[in-house]
């Protein structure tokens, strides 16, 4: 409901801060591998930094998805070859 109230010309920035909070949860699952060396807490931070990662990605590749939708087509003026 939220997104739906955004401007679409604000879409994209909005979706760069996500990402920026995103790699920012990922500097904090790498840091929390490097504070301790129990196998549970190494176990939890691979799996965070795992899902982190995907996480991150996963965003970037929406956004990338979302800006090729306001591209301008080009017409193709002679018509096809």
């Amino acid at each position: 409901e939220l997104i739906s109230k955004v401007p679409s010309t604000l879409h994209t920035p909005l979706m760069s801060g996500s990402n920026a909070i995103s790699g920012i949860t990922l500097i904090g699952a790498i840091a929390s591998l490097k504070c301790d060396n129990l196998t549970f807490a190494a176990v939890l931070g691979t799996a965070a930094v795992a899902f982190a990662t995907i996480n991150v990605v996963g965003g970037y590749m929406v956004t990338n998805r979302m800006l090729e939708m306001f591209k301008k087509k080009e017409k193709n003026e002679g018509g096809p070859k």
